[in-house]
């Protein structure tokens, strides 16, 4: 389930963000295009505005100055008469162009004016022979208005310097493109400067014409270009030209116009140059360029496929995955062909869903166009299987935009988790556990059957409640431990990764059941709450371990018993033992008598050995052997083996061999014990040989540990005995004592070795000691474990 989540939460999360930046590029747009029509009509109400303003104001060429005491003057009239005005009366008077026109009219005409303030009286004055002034009084305020003497505009206007061309206060064509902001200059027919503005003297960093005549100062080579063209043909010119300067580039639009030639080609008269600053436009224009670039880049790296259609129907923008998706030809893209073509054209690749009426399929697609909302996200079943998710929105540039995302395999993760969320939910039904989620907010998720049966709470109970703590308070009737339900709720409701950690308990109910409870934190960070029926588990348990109790009060009772019982036959039989060998060798005895004395002390030597081997067996048991630990050369230790085994092993027809090789290392052990395993595994072997049989005894050693292998050819050992070969006290179908390789397996153990037996049934057995080369000093004496 969680692979299954994660996968369609990843392809959710990608779908989701390609909308999303779909969406937001859209509405960005749109926000851009809206806010541009608004400024577009607020720049239109505005020139309405300024265009009937102008036109009242246009009607007279003069300038009118309004003054009433205690507020600053009012200035009407075009700003080229305004600008006029200041340099005829007041071009060095500092303040705005109203006060310091007032300040300067009023030094040159004081008493009419003072007469006008106080008096209302009405005047008239000339300067000279460029200016009218009129004084006139109009509901408290003193209006002046200042007129220009008619007079031709000349070839002197224009070829006058900077305020020249006018007279003393002269309102020449020069005055007035001098108060210019852009740089305008007038060429002759040959290229040479004429007349130039205040702004184009600035950009070229000359003080006066003459200067730049002086210098041949140039504004722009282009720029030059452009005014002779206009000059050679006579007729208006217009260019786009970059400039740098002071470290920046600017971008200027250049108009040439004749001047005096009425339009005849070839007149050679001057033309009058103006340069528009165009930078900011252009700047603006390319920041547009690069956010457009940015966001086709955008597009480009989405995983769902775009497409772009302008107004004109044809292909604007596609992106790789558009491409890759339907396998088209970069190379027709890139031809721009129209939507229309591109349905035809997936059409024929089957690409598209199959329809009966496909002329009307294809003509409601085109009906997008005319849409101004995003219309509703479509799907599209194709024919090799795929299912596309289709995203229509109107572009804010015009046209259409469409988003495709393959969502096949979405679909398929969804189904296979609705399927697979159907079988855990029929899962948790069939469980006797009864099991509960709650989400991070506390509500109960969802529940199975048993929890219903277990608390005796029905689906409405549980649905009614919701929320943890009213379960809580209708589980508490079985179930009254509170300090349980407040740990609960904390493992469910906190989120500190320390309280969301799995926890389990035990509860006992009023009915006298034993409940136990486990929880565990879920990845989404809903809580799995889990309670289950253990009374008869307990019951079994503490049966089991009453019963094991038993067994081992039973177990130590034997050793106990078979130990006392072996010390107590020890005496009579060291008592047989002697007395035996006494007659056999001091005795006045027959033959057959003798023999019998014999056989007496064989048997007893026999049963004196299996009870040293349980008495060893119980002093293992209870931790009271000490190893005697010393250094032991396996090759003496194999030739006493040898001619201790040799004649009982020969006598029965077989062969006994030692193979130990002489460089074999000596090893920290216990040689008394170490011999004692050996010989049990020889007698062993002894009593399973038969005639012509063998018995071999192998050393080998690596850089850890020494293997002794007691090998022979006799019976071999039945496959279901071989797991219980070194248990003690066990009946074995080649006979011996019960005890012998549970003691050697013991002796092994117990310098920190390990034993273990090869056999194939019929063809003999293999028990191999695994002994370390520094036998484990635990189990020695103390004394001898220091070294």
């Amino acid at each position: 389930m969680a692979e299954a989540d994660i996968a369609f939460a990843a392809a959710a999360g990608a779908a989701g963000l390609a909308l999303s930046i779909s969406v937001w590029a859209w509405r960005l747009r749109r926000a851009v295009a809206a806010r541009e029509s608004m400024i577009e009509r607020d720049r239109a109400a505005t020139a309405v505005s300024r265009a009937q303003h102008d036109g009242a104001l246009s009607a007279f060429d003069d300038v009118r100055i309004g003054l009433t005491p205690g507020e600053p003057p009012l200035l009407l009239g075009r700003s080229e008469s305004i600008e006029a005005v200041r340099l005829a009366f007041a071009r060095d008077v500092q303040g705005t162009p109203g006060a310091a026109l007032a300040e300067a009219l009023h030094a040159g005409l004081p008493e009419p004016i003072d007469a006008l303030l106080a008096e209302g009286t009405p005047f008239e004055a000339h300067d000279g022979d460029a200016w009218k002034i009129e004084g006139s009084a109009v509901n408290g305020t003193a209006w002046l208005r200042l007129s220009p003497v008619a007079r031709s505009v000349s070839q002197g206007d224009i070829e006058g310097g900077p305020g020249e061309g006018a007279g003393e206060h002269g309102f020449g064509a020069g005055l007035i493109a001098d108060a210019s902001p852009s740089p305008t200059w007038v060429v002759d027919h040959d290229g040479r400067l004429v007349w130039a503005n205040k702004a184009w003297l600035a950009e070229v960093k000359c003080g006066t014409v003459e200067a730049a005549r002086e210098t041949r100062a140039s504004f722009d080579r282009g720029a030059d270009q452009l005014a002779a063209e206009a000059a050679r043909v006579g007729t208006h010119q217009e260019g786009f030209r970059w400039t740098a300067a002071d470290g920046r580039r600017r971008a200027w639009k250049i108009l040439a116009e004749p001047l005096f030639s009425g339009g005849s080609a070839g007149s050679g008269g001057p033309v009058l140059v103006f340069a528009i600053d165009m930078t900011e436009a252009e700047e603006t224009r390319d920041t547009l360029r690069r956010h457009v670039t940015a966001h086709d880049e955008t597009l480009n790296h989405l995983a769902d496929a775009v497409a772009i259609f302008g107004p004109s129907k044809k292909l604007a923008f596609h992106n790789i995955a558009f491409q890759v998706l339907f396998n088209l030809d970069p190379a027709w893209l890139n031809e721009r062909p129209t939507h229309a073509e591109l349905l035809d054209r997936l059409r024929q690749r089957r690409m598209l869903p199959e329809v009966i009426d496909y002329a009307g399929w294809k003509a409601t697609e085109l009906e997008f166009y005319e849409a101004t909302e995003a219309a509703a996200d479509d799907s599209w079943s194709l024919p090799d299987g795929r299912t596309l998710r289709v995203v229509r929105q109107p572009h804010p540039l015009g046209g259409i935009l469409l988003l495709f995302s393959d969502i096949t395999g979405e679909l398929s993760l969804r189904s296979r988790f609705n399927a697979q969320l159907q079988v855990q939910t029929a899962t948790l039904d069939k469980l006797n556990d009864a099991v509960a989620v709650f989400g991070s907010d506390g509500r109960l998720r969802l529940h199975n059957e048993a929890f219903e049966t277990f608390w005796s709470l029905s689906a409405e109970q549980l649905e009614e409640a919701g929320e943890f703590d009213a379960i809580a308070e209708l589980c508490k009737t079985a179930l009254p431990d509170a300090a349980l339900w407040l740990g609960l709720k904390a493992r469910v409701a906190d989120p500190d990764p320390e309280s969301r950690i799995a926890v389990s308990g035990e509860g006992r109910t009023t009915d006298g059941r034993t409940a136990a409870w486990q929880t565990r934190p879920l990845p989404d960070g809903a809580t799995l709450v889990a309670f289950s029926d253990v009374t008869a588990r307990r019951e079994l348990e503490q049966a089991l371990a009453q019963r094991e109790a038993a067994l081992k009060e039973s177990q130590a009772l034997k050793r106990e018993f078979v130990g006392s019982v072996s010390y107590e036959l020890r005496t009579p039989l060291t008592t047989i033992v002697g007395y035996s060998e006494l007659l056999e060798t001091m005795g006045d005895l027959p033959e057959r008598s003798r023999q019998y004395a014999g056989a007496i002390r064989v048997a007893a030597g026999q049963l004196t050995h299996s009870i040293d081997d349980v008495l060893d067996m119980a002093q293992i048991d209870a931790g009271e052997m000490e190893l005697s630990l010393g250094d032991v050369r396996i090759r003496d230790l194999f030739a006493e083996a040898v001619e201790k085994h040799r004649p009982r092993i020969e006598g029965r027809g077989a062969t006994l061999k030692a193979v130990a090789a002489a460089n074999l290392p000596a090893i920290r052990a216990d040689a008394r014990r170490l011999a004692q395993a050996i010989d049990h595994l020889l007698d062993n072997a002894g009593r399973s040989v038969s005639e012509g049989g063998s018995v071999s005894l192998r050393a080998e050693a690596n850089s850890s540990e020494l293997r002794i292998r007691v090998e022979d050819t006799g019976r071999g050992i039945p496959y279901h005995l071989q797991a219980h070969v070194f248990d003690r006290f066990v009946k074995r179908e080649r006979g011996g004592p019960g005890v012998g390789l549970a003691l050697v397996k013991a002796l092994v153990e117990l310098h920190g070795g390990w034993a273990e037996v090869e056999s194939e049934p019929g063809k003999g057995a293999a028990f191999i000691l695994h002994l370390p080369l520094e036998a484990d000093s635990g189990a020695a004496a103390p004394e001898l474990a220091l070294g």
